[in-house]
Order: structure tokens, then sequence, then C-alpha cells
């Protein structure tokens, strides 16, 4: 339970600090924001709990592919807000636009013989 906890606590301070970094500089919270850092501790704490090398290599593939889609996102939110896009349509849009080419990109997986474990 301890051990949860200090996961839980080390993953959070990570997201406030992005987020009290970028209330005083957008591109030092912008830095923090787009280092791997999640992806980063995700491996980290499989390899503390002694996950197969196989398992942590499939995630850091899986992560690639996935990150290809996702760049929409920071593409297209700003972009709406930028032509006058109202905040919760610009996000809700940007936002489905990703889900269908995480989607997209699943499927070619797929197809391609490469699914994402």
């Amino acid at each position: 339970m301890l051990y949860l906890l200090l996961k839980t606590g080390i993953s959070a301070l990570i997201l406030v600090a992005v987020s009290e970094v970028a209330k005083r500089s957008s591109i030092f919270g912008a830095l923090i924001a787009s280092l791997p850092l999640t992806s980063l501790l995700a491996i980290l704490w499989m390899r503390w709990e002694k996950a197969e090398t196989k398992a942590i290599a499939d995630l850091s593939q899986s992560i690639f592919y996935l990150v290809l889609p996702s760049l929409a996102f920071f593409f297209l939110f700003p972009l709406f807000l930028n032509r006058g896009m109202h905040f919760w349509l610009s996000i809700s849009l940007a936002v489905g636009v990703t889900i269908a080419l995480y989607l997209l990109m699943l499927i070619l997986l797929h197809a391609f013989s490469n699914p994402i474990r």
C-alpha cells in the first residue's frame, strides 16, 4: 500500500510541477510536459516491479506508435482556439479527432501484422 501511495505521489508531483511552471512560463511548462515523463515513470515502475524485459520493450514500442496520433491534439487544439472557437468545443473536437486517429493507428498496425500488445 505504501508503494502504491509513493507511486501516486511522485506521479502527481510531476503534474503539479508542470501546471505551476506553465503559469510562469509557457515554454518551460511545455518543455516539462513534452518530456516523456509518464512513459519513463511507467517504465521505471515496471523495472522496479521486476517486469519482464519483453514487457517493457513492448510498452516502449507501443508508446512510440501511439504518440504519433496524439500529436494531432497539440496541432488542432491551439488552432481551434486561435480561430476563436470556444474552449470546450475546441478541446472536444481535438480530443475527438485524436481518438479517431488512435483507432486508425490501431487498425493500421493490425493490418500490417504489428498489433500493439
